[in-house]
């Protein structure tokens, strides 16, 4: 059995929890170690006590900076009657650090994964810090057997041309983790118009985006309750001035709190009809290059997702001939897109998602036992001397017939 150690930033967030599940049901055996940010029982894990390593908080780097190097110095005693694992994976750039000081502690052959599905903005800044950090990374993960990342414009634009990094990469995409093993090709339903009252957009997972709040009510106010705007997941209460005040005064607006991820996601998404799959936190970087947990989750239960023009979001729904393309980010566009809405185009349009392959929005039982066969196998490899080695999938620049449903 594949022992694995790993480390995340934030044990509060549900993406780790998902992650940890993958590996267990993979067939791995896996310790979870990292820091808190915040409490969220709903992340917590059945059978799993995590090593906590100390406290961060969201957005103060220099605070995390001083929690990363005293929790090196003190890494030794908060591992201990921690089993020699078989592979380390460092969950972003501040647990390559930990990882690399873990290696030390467990003899110094321990390989290394580097797990990395955002690109902060600090990295890809031209200035000292940019340079800094980019250098850091560089030398943290020289000895990376693997890098693994959830979107192709993250190696298309940093990875390949600005990041040290030269570990052959693993593409593992958001996608909902389904392990019902009563359907073993579970069928992805093209959701219904509403029969009455507003139709309604979900706005799910992490909630960040100051612009996409004020851009989603002022089009709900300005659709004068024709569209609903629900809200569920964890705000970033720092990005905003008052969230909660914010959401009391508006009238077509609803905030529903942090839900169970997968466990509760039928639930939720049956309640809406279009996603928001738009993000302008970090705008022109990062945000324009993910590929959003809610992308995948709102496919897979056949609802519409909206995306911008522009993005690696809008890019890969107008390859499939997906989705709603938003040409600019703004109130009036988005009214004028969705003002001519039909039950009949919303049908036509979430049937397509629903005849597209489930395999394209799920991750199963037998993907879990690929992903830890494939890690399985950097614990026998040598350490790697090669050049950058990225899948070529995402080069495909044909032109789809139907470039998103409605337009």
């Amino acid at each position: 059995m594949l022992q694995i150690l790993y480390f995340a930033q934030d044990l509060a967030d549900p993406a780790v929890r998902r992650r940890v599940l993958m590996l267990l049901t993979g067939g791995a055996k896996v310790t979870l170690a990292g820091f808190r940010r915040d409490a969220n029982p709903l992340a917590a894990i059945e059978g799993i006590v995590p090593v906590e390593l100390g406290n961060t908080h969201d957005g103060r780097f220099v605070q995390r900076v001083g929690a990363i190097a005293k929790s090196c110095l003190s890494l030794k005693q908060a591992l201990r009657g921690v089993e020699r694992p078989d592979l380390i994976i460092a969950r972003n750039l501040d647990m390559l650090a930990i990882a690399r000081k873990a290696v030390s502690l467990f003899g110094g052959d321990v390989p290394i994964v580097y797990e990395c599905l955002d690109i902060h903005r600090l990295l890809l800044s031209p200035g000292i810090a940019g340079k800094a950090l980019r250098t850091s990374e560089r030398l943290l993960g020289r000895d990376a057997r693997l890098l693994i990342t959830s979107s192709p414009a993250f190696v298309e634009n940093y990875f390949r041309p600005l990041s040290g990094i030269s570990a052959p990469t693993m593409m593992l995409e958001n996608k909902v983790l389904e392990l019902d093993e009563t359907d073993a090709r579970p069928s992805v339903t093209a959701a219904a118009a509403p029969t009455h009252g507003p139709w309604r957009i979900g706005w799910f997972g992490a909630l960040r985006c100051r612009k996409s709040l004020a851009l989603l009510a002022a089009f709900s106010r300005r659709m004068e309750g024709r569209f609903e705007i629900v809200l569920r997941g964890r705000p970033a209460y720092r990005e905003f001035d008052d969230f909660d005040g914010f959401i009391r005064n508006e009238p077509f607006m609803t905030f529903h709190g942090p839900y169970r991820s997968p466990e509760e996601l039928g639930a939720i998404y049956s309640d809406v009809q279009f996603t928001w799959a738009i993000d302008f936190f970090e705008e022109g970087q990062n945000s324009k290059w993910l590929l959003p947990n809610r992308l995948y989750e709102g496919c897979r239960f056949g609802r519409v997702p909206i995306a911008l023009r522009g993005t690696e979001t809008a890019r890969f729904l107008a390859i499939r001939g997906l989705g709603v393309l938003l040409e600019e980010a703004d109130a009036d566009a988005l009214a004028a897109l969705m003002g001519s809405l039909t039950s009949e185009i919303y049908d036509a349009t979430s049937r397509r998602i629903a005849a597209c392959a489930p395999e394209t929005w799920i991750f199963n039982r037998s993907d879990c036992e690929g992903l830890v066969r494939r890690l399985s196998a950097v614990t026998s490899a040598a350490p790697p001397r090669i050049a950058l080695d990225f899948p070529q999938a995402h080069q495909n620049t044909s032109t789809p017939q139907n470039e998103g449903g409605l337009s």
